[in-house]
């Protein structure tokens, strides 16, 4: 092949031959060339050209539709630097799938109802096991108890620490439950105790029972306190992988012991021609060059494939889910792009870019069914190697939902020790924690997540009412140039407390938050915990159940500046302040309406049970006379319709004369492609 060739095209094919050329789409007429089989040979032949200086200046490895069944992940090095774009043929819907289907299946009756069951050598022969079951391109899940909600922790001992965390993450190894919630069960070592509680979830196998005592003793110690967070009573649980429990549509059951997968159809399922995967890859794609020395793997680009089934093991994280793995991984890359693909069915985060990975594209992607989240960015923090830090990427104009369905607590897009990025236009919903998390040093500590634009996204019913301490968009320590402009949040449902929209953490600080429109949220629509002079302006928030406002610890500093805003609220005083004495924020320019005239702010607290009240009203004279909103004013903003959640302002909106700017929100969320940066 000349040296001087521009471009090269190579196939891939379910129907091709590795020992082919890669060269034709499909097989010649006499059947001795087409397309490989595999993309690894496709990889490899590049690399051989690479070596031989033959790589022409691109190349794009087509792969025709059909299903690639991955034995080993797929692996790039820097070796394979180079303008290389692996894509879907057109009009074709190439499937790489790390799992297997499941086959051979006969009837037996469980209870009276109608199960299938196959055994799978393997699994007896202690060579395979898996913990999801994938039907007809939908997850299924494995038996629990109880069957909805949750049982609490009768009792467990107690620990005693100091500080300003008590015993917070002080876990245990036991506890004790109600008579009959556990029981001694066949396989109860392959049984999960998944423990519900602050900002988390925990799953811990069970290691014993002990029916004398109601004791029930896990593999590995929790890494919090057996407590329900704020409020009254321990914390909350289930026992998920229980064969005796197994009687509704849609649950299965893998006996380690025996091989022996039982499975109760769904209505309308056919044991004939229904499709049963389950994972045995726990990641399908690394990218991993070597940042120490400076040997980045570039100019990859992956382009309309689709990636499923991919395993999860167990991974105690105190916050987002952040060790859970991903099924694609970039690191030390640069220059990259993961582009208008599919990821779902998955155990873990769909997308990683982790240490030194830099100027990669995750844009128009669909990732859905996710054990926990989409996209988790994670570089080097202030204290690592230069080399090692990630920044200056773009998440820009993806899917992201039907999350945290193993990982709770996970993040539709988790940003930690990263810069300069675009997290933007992307529609994050169905989550069971935050939509969008930028940080991650907690208080005033030098950190390297600086600079990050967060817009124009979509972000909505999430938290579920089972986790609490949550933001559609959650902020952490100081980042001076973040942004967070633009972005419509709503339908936020926390557990026993904090579930806000905009959420600054400990330490959030210098960030602007800008033309958001924040509605549905079950504590208010703004919270600071605690910080230094972030900017709240030209923003709406509405409908917050415990008010639209709140800073909730004083610091001898300014926190946070709400210029320009709208606070509609309905039978909730619109600021929930610790101590509005303290003018620990500044407040001016904004319109304040309430559907049902409540009181005008009060100085919040919580009672017993951890959820908020007031000890103190003022009304808006009273507020005034504290130094607050000295040109605000009361009145009706005229929205097109509150009670719809339209707030589109009408032309003689008394706001517009504060210098309130109308929010076009026309553009949030994925854009067409034409429309993309």
């Amino acid at each position: 092949m000349p040296a001087q060739q521009s471009h090269l095209d190579l196939y891939v094919s379910p129907l091709g031959r590795d020992s082919w050329s890669g060269r034709l789409a499909e097989a010649n007429a006499d059947d001795t060339d087409g397309p490989f089989a595999t993309v690894t040979k496709a990889r490899d032949a590049i690399r051989e050209l690479k070596r031989a200086t033959k790589l022409p200046a691109s190349v794009t490895v087509w792969l025709r539709g059909g299903r690639y069944v991955l034995k080993e992940p797929l692996t790039f090095t820097h070796a394979d630097s180079a303008p290389v774009t692996y894509a879907a043929f057109p009009g074709e819907t190439p499937v790489l799938d790390g799992g297997t289907r499941i086959t051979g299946w006969t009837k037996e009756s469980l209870n009276g109802k109608e199960v299938w069951v196959t055994t799978i050598p393997e699994v007896a022969d202690g060579k395979w096991y898996f913990r999801q079951l994938f039907v007809n391109g939908a997850r299924r899940n494995r038996p629990r108890l109880p069957k909805k909600g949750f049982y609490r922790v009768a009792d467990y001992e107690r620990p005693h620490a100091e500080g300003p965390w008590g015993d917070i993450f002080m876990g245990a190894g036991a506890f004790q439950c109600a008579p009959g919630h556990v029981q001694k069960w066949k396989n109860i070592t392959d049984i999960d105790v998944v423990v519900i509680h602050w900002w988390v979830e925990e799953r811990v196998p069970v290691a014993g029972f002990d029916p004398a005592t109601n004791t029930v003793k896990l593999a590995n110690k929790t890494g919090f306190t057996l407590k329900d967070d704020v409020a009254d009573g321990l914390a909350r649980y289930y026992v998920e992988n229980v064969e005796e429990a197994l009687s509704d549509p849609g649950e299965w059951y893998l006996d380690r012991t025996t091989g022996k997968l039982t499975y109760l159809p769904m209505d309308g399922e056919d044991i004939e021609t229904a499709q049963v995967f389950a994972p045995r890859l726990r990641k399908l794609v690394q990218v991993t060059g070597n940042a120490d020395a400076e040997k980045y793997i570039e100019f990859l680009r992956f382009e309309g494939l689709t990636f499923e089934h991919v395993e999860w093991d167990y991974c105690l994280s105190n916050q987002a889910a952040h060790k859970t793995p991903a099924a694609i991984t970039f690191e030390a890359a640069r220059s990259c792009a993961f582009e208008n693909c599919t990821v779902r069915h998955i155990g873990g985060y769909a997308v990683e870019l982790m240490d030194g990975c830099q100027n990669i594209r995750v844009v128009g992607n669909t990732l859905v069914d996710l054990g926990a989240g989409g996209v988790h960015l994670n570089g080097a923090d202030a204290l690592g190697p230069r080399a090692r830090r990630t920044g200056n990427n773009r998440i820009t104009d993806n899917v992201i939902g039907e999350g945290g369905r193993v990982f709770l607590a996970a993040v539709g897009v988790l940003s930690r020790h990263s810069f300069g990025n675009h997290i933007s236009h992307n529609h994050i919903y169905d989550l069971y924690y935050s939509g969008v998390s930028c940080g991650w040093v907690w208080g005033y500590h030098e950190n390297v997540s600086q600079n990050n634009r967060i817009e124009k996204n979509h972000i909505h019913d999430i938290g579920h009412g089972i986790l609490s301490d949550m933001g559609g968009i959650y902020t952490l320590g100081v980042q001076p140039g973040t942004m967070l402009r633009g972005n419509l949040i709503h339908d936020i449902e926390k557990s026993n407390y904090g579930g806000w929209a905009i959420y600054m953490d400990e330490g959030s600080s210098h960030i602007i938050s800008e033309n958001n429109i924040c509605y549905n949220t079950s504590s208010q629509g703004f919270h600071q915990h605690y910080g230094r002079e972030n900017v709240v302006r030209n923003n709406i928030f509405a409908f917050g159940r415990e008010g639209q406002a709140t800073v909730s610890r004083y610091e001898d500093h300014l926190s946070v500046t709400f210029d320009r805003n709208i606070f509609i609220g309905n039978n909730q005083p619109i600021f929930a302040m610790g101590t509005p004495e303290q003018r620990i924020f500044l407040s001016n320019n904004n319109l304040f309406w309430d559907v049902t005239r409540a009181p005008w702010c009060g100085a919040s607290t919580r009672n017993e049970k951890g959820e908020w009240g007031y000890k103190q009203e003022y009304s808006f004279e009273e507020w005034r006379k504290l130094g607050y909103d000295p040109q605000s004013i009361v009145a009706d903003p005229k929205c097109r319709d509150l009670a719809g959640r339209d707030f589109t302002l009408d032309p003689d909106s008394p706001v517009l004369a504060l210098g309130f700017q109308p929010i076009d929100m026309s553009d949030v969320g994925p854009r067409p492609p034409e429309k993309r940066d």
